[in-house]
């Protein structure tokens, strides 16, 4: 009653070998008509002195101008919400100043 009910797998066909052949390489097949030599699957080694990530001064200048913009943003859009709710909140005062006045006058007379 508990245990699992699994469907039974799926049958794809298989692949005929004559037509479908694996790359072996990063641009060409193990099999090219072309007359170089395919590039090679072996990534460069990285000095183990220097930083995996080198910035140059430009994209220094676009990082701190794109961190400025977003601080910018953010908080011209937080200084926004508090002027909305500190708006609200003091027209919400007014109204019941004047409810409150309305209300004594009602009752005085």
């Amino acid at each position: 009653m508990f245990t699992p009910k699994y469907p039974t797998p799926d049958t794809a066909p298989t692949a005929d070998a004559s037509l479908v052949r694996p790359l072996t390489g990063i641009v060409h097949p193990a099999v090219c008509d072309c007359h170089h030599t395919p590039a090679t699957t072996a990534p460069a080694p990285v000095p183990a002195g220097r930083p995996a990530v080198q910035l140059t001064p430009g994209a220094l200048v676009v990082a701190v101008a794109g961190g400025t913009g977003v601080v910018l943003v953010v908080g011209a859009v937080l200084v926004s919400m508090l002027l909305a709710v500190a708006i609200t909140a003091a027209s919400v005062a007014i109204c019941a100043v004047v409810l409150r006045s309305l209300l004594h006058n009602q009752k005085g007379r």
